[in-house]
């Protein structure tokens, strides 16, 4: 028995010691993974105009990932409490690195989309496991700070996207943002083979709730599927009514599941903790309202602005250059103060971004643009930082494994709603405009339709950050939690 304490104590020494090169590692995965979420986002105009396919069929190439990843991450989450989170997460980087070549390599847009399933499993493995490992590393002292530099790399992956794409496309074309991944995916694998630690043997492998499962990811697949193609169906039609009932039966079937097995996939006795319901919900509306500008805003500025990809990406690159800076220090700040504030005054902020974004017209410049999505960055940075950790170290250490799947999770939806949100606004409101539901509309609209119907996006973004604030508001003001001390 001593001598296993004295294993042990080493190892938690050893561990602590290179936290910071553990925390590296995840950093890379976390960015990485995230990354892919968006940085398709800037070649959808050319791959929709090289395919003649519109705007509805392209961003599959976006949906198919997120929708993926939302369909895993609780059930990795689980599994990767039983088998351990460092094992977990780094099968993820091959997973992922190779799901990139192959998305490299595709040469339709049926191919692509199903090689982006592959890539999204691989990146599954990552998100879902990257705060819990951080959780584990860093004492509660330290813990706002390293979750800081994780959203940070949180928001930059799904922000610089465009960035980064915009520059990959304008020299090498749309299959080099997928072939950067892979000397990247392999050198974190190796990396971690070294850095993280070695997961312990569970004392008790509880059984996997294989239908809970099932119900889960056929439920919130159908679900996100026909959120995303209800505009097209008809919002009032028998198809969509179907699909929504379908996917509400088999989700309410998970719920009774969860509440009755003994070994749950999805333990929802968490949102019982007022931090963690409030900071996932408040997380959801966040990056539903953000992902309206990541899918629109690349259409604006090459379509109606004639900018070159390059230069959109340039534009964009303000968004996360200046949550980069934001982020670490409202993490730090958090440990101090804890996340009330900074969490209710990022939100604000950003709702005050969307309304601005509503001046811009047919005339703006890149600077101009820039300015205003730098507003995005700080109060993304002020917001998001501090979000984590509160959620993170409001949850048992057992737990931060299904935690961090389902912030993840929620993260991913917001992403799919907030897609789905501003191309159905986007459209309904063009439609309504031009009187003209065909692709044609989309590239031909004159300047003016098309920035109202850009404008219609922006104050419905803006509504859903006044909600997240009043979740944001939601949250005990008092001394926050630190139960995943380690």
């Amino acid at each position: 028995m001593e001598k296993n304490s004295t294993q042990t104590l080493a190892s938690a020494q050893s561990v602590d010691a290179r936290r910071w090169w553990i925390l590296a590692n995840v950093s890379v995965g976390t960015f990485m993974a995230v990354l892919d979420g968006g940085i398709a986002n800037v070649a959808l105009p050319s791959i929709s105009s090289t395919l003649h396919v519109s705007i509805s069929v392209v961003e599959w190439v976006v949906t198919a990932y997120l929708l993926t990843i939302s369909a895993l991450l609780p059930v990795v989450g689980k599994v990767s409490d039983m088998l351990g989170k460092s094992r977990v997460y780094n099968v993820g980087f091959l997973v992922f690195a190779a799901g990139s070549a192959l998305c490299g390599i595709s040469t339709s847009v049926g191919m692509l989309i199903a090689m982006r399933v592959l890539q999204a499993m691989g990146a599954s493995l990552l998100m879902a496991n990257s705060q819990a490992i951080v959780a584990l590393t860093f004492p509660a002292k330290e813990r706002g700070r390293a979750m800081g530099i994780i959203g940070t790399m949180v928001a930059i992956g799904g922000l610089a996207g465009p960035a980064i794409g915009g520059v990959l496309i304008g020299w090498f074309g749309w299959p080099a943002i997928f072939w950067v991944n892979v000397p990247i995916g392999l050198i974190g694998f190796l990396a971690a083979l070294k850095i993280l630690p070695r997961p312990q043997r569970a004392r008790t492998v509880e059984p996997f709730d294989y239908l809970g499962s099932v119900l889960f990811m056929a439920g919130i697949v159908l679900f996100l599927y026909t959120v995303s193609n209800a505009e097209a169906w008809g919002f009032g039609s028998l198809r969509s009514i179907g699909s929504f009932a379908v996917s509400a039966v088999l989700l309410g079937a998970f719920y009774l599941r969860e509440r009755w097995t003994t070994h749950p996939m999805l333990d929802f006795s968490l949102y019982r903790n007022r931090l963690f319901a409030m900071g996932t919900s408040a997380a959801l509306l966040s990056f539903a309202a953000l992902f309206c500008t990541n899918i629109m805003m690349p259409f604006y500025m090459q379509n109606l602005l004639h900018f070159s990809p390059q230069l959109t990406g340039t534009v964009m690159a303000a968004y996360p250059l200046t949550m980069a800076v934001t982020a670490p220090v409202a993490g730090w700040l958090s440990d101090k103060i804890g996340p009330f504030v900074l969490t209710t005054a990022g939100l604000s902020l950003n709702a005050l971004g969307f309304m601005s974004l509503n001046l811009l017209g047919a005339g703006a410049g890149a600077v101009v643009i820039a300015l205003h999505l730098a507003v995005f960055g700080i109060g993304q940075g002020m917001f998001q930082s501090p979000n984590n950790s509160s959620i993170m170290g409001s949850v048992q250490r057992e737990k931060l494994g299904v935690a961090g799947g389902i912030n993840a999770l929620v993260r991913n939806i917001g992403m799919l709603l907030g897609i789905s949100l501003s191309v159905s606004l986007f459209s309904a409101r063009l439609h309504q405009l031009t009187g003209s539901a065909s692709l044609a509309a989309e590239r031909t609209a004159g300047a003016q339709e098309f920035v109202a119907a850009l404008h219609t996006v922006f104050w419905a973004a803006a509504a859903v950050c006044l909600l997240g604030v009043l979740f944001s508001l939601g949250r005990s003001r008092g001394r926050h939690t630190t139960a995943a001390a380690g």
